[in-house]
């Protein structure tokens, strides 16, 4: 893959305007309430174990307003402030938050969260009467089934509902106890209705994932850090795999990960562009995917 120097200020305006998009759909951002956040932070100026030990500078370390005021410069309309539970306790709180969150921006779709654990029927109910538009789950992070029994009623509540749910299932940028293919396999198998998004196409079980999508076709991806060459120097995406973009393209879903990401934003939008799969998949992938599938202009 070859890599060009592309700057936000300069490339972004003129991949929207090549396109012909009015804006951009990322369905994979991160607004969390600061005191989270700032540990969040934290953890990736360690590499920790988590990380697979890898540096990971933050390019976008700013306050909220800040953050907003850039993501919206990018041209991006319509975003989502993934939170996720490490532990129990946190979730019905994190709840709150994104819901006050989403009132006072009204450019971010509702997002919420639920972890395995007593009470979590009540609060994801509660969250789904206040109209949340997505909810984001961490398998690697919360380190837990995502078959738990504790989650048994949460996911047939959720699949009557029809609202996505970006999980970050794949074992990268490294393995837990609950992550690959087997345990979202048979969740699907119990919850065949259920909407997830596959963060990351699965990072590194790629093909497992898209054979996943392949057989369900309620199983979305999201291009989150996918194919940049950050990702690619350490989870490189198979190459015999690379048509199979095309056939599930009104699939895919564009994604940043921001702030949390180690080089600018244009590069994750250039990374997809130099797959060179057309400007129909590209227009599919960073907006018409998404509008469809939350119901956006």
């Amino acid at each position: 893959m070859t890599s060009l120097p592309v700057t936000d200020t300069d490339y972004l305006p003129e991949f929207r305007a090549r396109l012909g998009l009015s804006g951009l759909i990322d369905v994979h951002t991160h607004f969390m309430p600061e005191p989270v956040l700032r540990k969040v932070w934290g953890y990736f100026d360690t590499a920790g174990p988590l990380l697979g030990h890898r540096e990971w500078p933050i390019t976008y370390r700013d306050e909220e307003q800040v953050r907003l005021k850039t993501l919206r410069g990018f041209g991006v309309h319509a975003f989502t402030s993934m939170v996720y539970p490490h532990k129990p306790g946190m979730a019905a709180w994190l709840n709150d938050w994104s819901a006050d969150f989403a009132r006072r921006t009204p450019d971010c779709l509702h997002t919420s969260t639920f972890y395995p654990e007593p009470g979590a029927l009540d609060y994801v109910r509660t969250a789904l009467d206040a109209g949340t538009r997505i909810f984001k789950l961490h398998i690697q992070v919360g380190d837990y089934d995502p078959n738990d029994p504790l989650l048994t009623e949460v996911w047939g509540l959720v699949q009557d509902a029809g609202v996505p749910i970006v999980m970050h299932c794949g074992s990268g940028p490294a393995a837990g106890r609950f992550t690959g293919p087997g345990p979202m396999a048979a969740l699907l198998q119990r919850f065949p209705r259920l909407r997830p998004i596959i963060a990351h196409m699965g990072a590194p079980e790629y093909t497992e994932f898209l054979d996943l999508a392949a057989a369900h076709d309620s199983v979305l991806l999201d291009t989150t850090m996918n194919f940049t060459d950050f990702f690619e120097a350490a989870d490189p995406f198979p190459p015999a795999d690379r048509p199979r973009l095309a056939d599930l393209g009104d699939r895919i879903l564009f994604g940043s990960d921001f702030p949390n990401i180690p080089y600018s934003y244009a590069h994750a939008l250039y990374a997809l562009e130099r797959l060179e799969l057309g400007d129909d998949w590209l227009r599919g992938v960073c907006h018409d995917n998404a509008a469809r599938v939350f119901g956006l202009g």
